[in-house]
């Protein structure tokens, strides 16, 4: 109906051309109308690519492998970080099958980080892909220590996904514990300014407030609560160190 009277309009007011350019604009507009329901104006001309729980499950459990192994052993400790953070997340059963299907796409397929990073990139958000990278150095940090191969491999992982350089540092800050690791965590020079620090700690907190993922599942939620602690414990740190207010 609205491609017909746009058509009409633009006919009386700009003749034959206007008739014909009111009517393409009048059908893209009836298209907008029937899709409302499902994404409105912007559907039409773009369709965000989701990923399933289950080829999430799989490519978080791909990546999981690369970074245990990156160090040219298999650490049992890693291991089972990986098993428990599954159960947790999506229960025994399902964590079992993801573990199955696992196994048997690993016997004929190579896995390749970049490709998975490109497809986790492609179909989550930002804050997701954050969260994601908190979880890898969980996994490297599992034995109490985060090698420099765990760490070179996260961080190519990290560039597949597009993670910016500081936000990087900023969450690998969190599980090496430096004489600045605190300024890092605030993606801050330790040279920064008292009003620079109070800045950066507000701009930190709403970057990894654990609201921009509540719509993954609890145990990453609880990962990125983990992940707001260490800016607040950074910042508390700041503060004792300048005698901050």
């Amino acid at each position: 109906m609205i491609k017909w009277i746009a058509a009409l309009l633009g006919g009386i007011f700009f003749r034959f051309p206007g008739a014909i350019l009111g009517f393409i604009l009048g059908s893209l507009l009836d298209t907008t109308t029937r899709t409302k329901g499902s994404g409105g104006f912007t559907q039409v001309f773009t369709q965000e690519k989701k990923v399933s729980p289950g080829d999430f499950e799989l490519n978080l459990l791909s990546l999981s492998s690369i970074v245990i192994k990156a160090d040219g052993r298999v650490n049992q400790t890693e291991l089972d970080y990986v098993r428990q953070y599954f159960v947790s997340a999506y229960g025994k059963e399902r964590a079992n099958a993801t573990f199955r299907t696992f196994n048997e796409i690993i016997k004929s397929r190579e896995i390749s980080a970049q490709r998975i990073c490109l497809f986790l990139t492609q179909r989550t958000r930002y804050a997701a892909r954050l969260q994601i990278l908190h979880f890898l150095f969980g996994i490297a940090n599992a034995d109490g220590n985060v090698s420099n191969a765990e760490a070179t491999e996260i961080q190519k992982m990290a560039g597949f996904m597009r993670i910016n350089f500081s936000d990087f540092e900023s969450i690998k800050a969190m599980f090496f514990k430096t004489g600045n690791h605190a300024y890092k965590i605030l993606e801050v020079e330790k040279t920064a300014t008292d009003a620079e620090i109070k800045k950066a700690y507000r701009t930190m907190v709403k970057k990894y407030h654990p609201d921009k993922v509540q719509h993954m599942d609890p145990v990453h939620i609880k990962g990125a609560e983990e992940k707001f602690k260490e800016v607040q414990k950074a910042y508390e740190q700041i503060q004792k160190e300048r005698g901050l207010t």
